[in-house]
């Protein structure tokens, strides 16, 4: 039997979102044409709209669709740059999606560091926004790989007093912990289906009042003009469907603390230790480094065991490197060897020991081919 704990890279897609994807590509019709099907497709969008906007406290006219995270993030930076702010400063342990497109900006790019549980430096931040330089700031809500969540509501309230802009990458953090947009006084933030149990290749980025986006594809003025071209009407159904259940099951991700505490102090007792670990943190997501034992191979033997998860993040085409959030940490002699583990809507507590048991067996296994000394 396999056991997938690999959900912040994705989640399994939820029967919800498959009926919805089903239903909506079953179905005729232009979402821009005002015949009949066009507006059953119309309503469709909207109504998957309205539902990613309550999963996140916003309104559904504050939701802009589009292919996935990274392309939410890539609009929010690119409509800051267009508002004007004139440098960027990013956190430690941003994604790549986040760091990519800010040294591509052409701005002076910045890197806010974290302390050694994962958390972003308030005081760093407020040291550096007293020059008067309007700043686009990007701080993610909780991390991919560590799951530690960040102080937003703190940050925005000193990037707001220096009149800058506030980009929250909230792909992780969506479906697993509660969010209202109002609280965390982003300016924009960004969602992704996939990682809620919704289709690959569909995100959102939600906008706050301040924030004015900027127009990143030409052509027939679908979604306010912002991205043109035909939506795609199934991937946001799913979304949407997705969202929907997300919401209501939150209370159910939140128990999975539990099992996930098990594993961890099993690995801590046996040498392992656990980033981030008196951070708050996702409720699902454990990042764990067993010195001595090279990430990459960890993985290997616990897919050979059947359980899946990954080393890091799994946005880099399949690569498998060293851990650079874990080095922002102060942590590079672990970052050779760390790994995440996380679960989903679909997890169970019998997941969480298998992957106990797997890596028990993998430390015998180890611990027997060593050499013993008298």
């Amino acid at each position: 039997m396999s056991v997938y704990l690999d959900y912040n890279a994705t989640a399994p897609v939820r029967p919800e979102a498959i009926r919805a994807m089903t239903l909506a590509l079953e179905a005729a019709g232009n979402p821009s044409s005002v015949h009949a099907a066009g507006r059953a497709a119309r309503a469709r969008l909207e109504s998957a709209r309205a539902d990613v906007a309550a999963l996140v406290g916003a309104t559904p006219a504050a939701v802009t669709f589009v292919s996935g995270g990274a392309e939410a993030n890539a609009l929010a930076l690119e409509s800051a740059v267009a508002s004007g702010v004139t440098r960027i400063i990013i956190s430690a342990t941003e994604h790549d999606s986040i760091v990519e497109t800010a040294n591509a900006m052409g701005l002076t790019v910045e890197t806010w560091p974290v302390d050694g549980q994962g958390l972003a430096d308030l005081a760093w931040l407020e040291g550096r926004l007293v020059s008067g330089e309007r700043a686009l700031v990007c701080l993610m809500l909780a991390n991919n790989e560590t799951g530690v969540i960040q102080p937003v509501a703190e940050a925005a309230a000193l990037v707001r007093a220096a009149y800058g802009w506030l980009h929250v990458d909230g792909v992780q953090a969506a479906g697993k912990i509660a969010i209202a947009m109002e609280a965390l006084c982003a300016d924009t933030l960004s969602l992704s289906a996939h990682k809620i149990g919704g289709p690959q290749g569909v995100g959102a980025l939600i906008a706050g009042p301040r924030a004015r986006l900027t127009r990143r594809l030409h052509g027939g003025g679908q979604e306010r003009g912002l991205r043109s071209g035909t939506e795609n009407v199934p991937g946001i159904a799913g979304f949407g469907a997705a969202a929907r259940v997300a919401f209501a099951g939150l209370p159910l991700m939140a128990s999975q603390a539990s099992w996930r505490d098990g594993l961890e102090a099993d690995l801590i007792a046996a040498g392992a230790e656990v980033l981030g670990a008196v951070a708050p943190r996702l409720p699902q997501t454990l990042c764990v480094a067993i010195p001595g034992q090279a990430s990459e191979l960890q993985v290997i033997a616990l897919d050979l065991a059947g359980v899946m998860v990954s080393a890091g993040a799994a946005c880099s085409s399949g690569k498998v490197k060293a851990s650079r959030v874990v080095a922002a940490m102060g942590r590079p002699d672990l970052a050779p060897f760390s790994l995440r583990i996380s679960g989903g809507w679909a997890s169970t507590a019998a997941d969480w020991r298998a992957c106990a048991k797997a890596l028990s067996d993998i430390q015998a296994r180890r611990h027997a081919r060593q050499p013993q000394f008298a």
